[in-house]
C-alpha cells in the first residue's frame, strides 16, 4: 500500500502532485497539509495533527467528504508530519511519499528530513519529494543491500552522512566513484556528483546517508 502524505510546508510543485497521484494512494494529511491535498483535487482519507492550521471550513469539508479527523492536543511531543508518518506506518504502508514538507522556517524543514530516519519507517521505501528533488534514507546494511537510483545522465546525486560517518560507501554509475569510502558527518564531500548513465547503486555498510537527487526531469527512483 502507498501513502501519500501532504505536509504544511511550501507547495511548489501542484502540477507535478497532480501527476504523482494514483487513485488507490492512501492520502494522508498532517493538519494544515489538509490545504494542500484539497488544492490538487485530493480528498485525505486521514486529516492527523492537533488541527491548528485547519480552518473551519476545511475540517468541515473533510468532514463531510467522510475522512478521518484525528485530532491531538497542542502540547505534544511530535510534529504533525511526524504523526502521520506514524499512522502510515501502522496501516501498514510500505511506500510513503512526502509532499509539502520543505520551505518556509529551517528548523521545520530540517526537522522533517531528518524524520526519514525514524525506526518505524526501516524496510519501507520512504521519499521527501519537492519538485524535481527527491531526498530518501540509505542505511547501512552491509553489502547485501543496495539503493538503486534511476534518472538520467546529469541528474546531481548528493550522499550526506546523517548522526555520525557514513562507513563503506561505494557507489557504481556515479561520475565521482567512491569504492569503500568513508564519509564523514560534517564535510560536504558527498555532495553534486552526477549520474553518468540512467541507474546508480549505493552501497553503505555502517551509518546513515541523505540521498537527494535533482532531476532533469521528473523520475521513479526506487531502493
Amino acid at each position: 500500500m502507498r501513502a501519500v502524505i501532504f505536509a504544511n510546508g511550501v507547495f511548489v510543485d501542484p502540477d507535478g502532485a497532480r501527476e504523482l497521484l494514483r487513485p488507490d494512494d492512501r492520502v494522508i494529511a498532517a493538519d494544515g497539509g489538509t490545504r494542500h491535498a484539497l488544492a490538487v483535487g485530493a480528498m485525505p482519507d486521514v486529516v492527523i495533527g492537533d488541527l491548528d492550521s485547519l480552518s473551519a471550513d476545511e475540517r468541515a469539508r473533510v468532514e463531510a467528504a467522510g475522512s478521518r479527523v484525528i485530532a491531538f492536543s497542542p502540547r505534544k511531543n511530535e510534529t504533525d508530519l511526524e504523526l502521520a508518518l506514524g499512522h502510515a506506518a501502522r496501516e501498514g504502508a510500505t511506500e510513503i511519499v512526502i509532499l509539502a514538507a520543505l520551505g518556509g522556517r529551517m528548523d521545520q524543514t530540517i526537522a522533517n528530513l531528518l524524520l526519514l530516519a525514524l525506526p518505524e519507517l526501516e524496510g519501507r521505501d520512504v521519499r521527501v519529494v519537492e519538485g524535481p528533488q527527491t531526498a530518501f534514507l540509505i542505511r547501512g546494511r552491509g553489502q547485501e543491500g543496495a539503493a538503486t537510483i534511476e534518472g538520467r545522465p546529469g541528474d546531481i546525486v548528493s550522499l550526506i552522512p546523517l548522526g555520525g560517518d557514513a562507513v563503506g560507501v561505494t557507489t557504481e554509475g556515479l561520475e565521482w566513484a567512491l569504492d569503500q569510502a568513508t564519509l564523514r558527518f560534517g564535510p560536504a564531500r558527498g555532495v553534486s556528483n552526477v549520474l553518468t548513465d540512467g541507474r546508480a547503486r549505493v552501497w553503505l555498510r555502517e551509518g546513515l546517508l541523505l540521498c537527494v537527487v535533482m532531476r532533469q526531469e521528473p523520475r521513479m527512483i526506487r531502493s
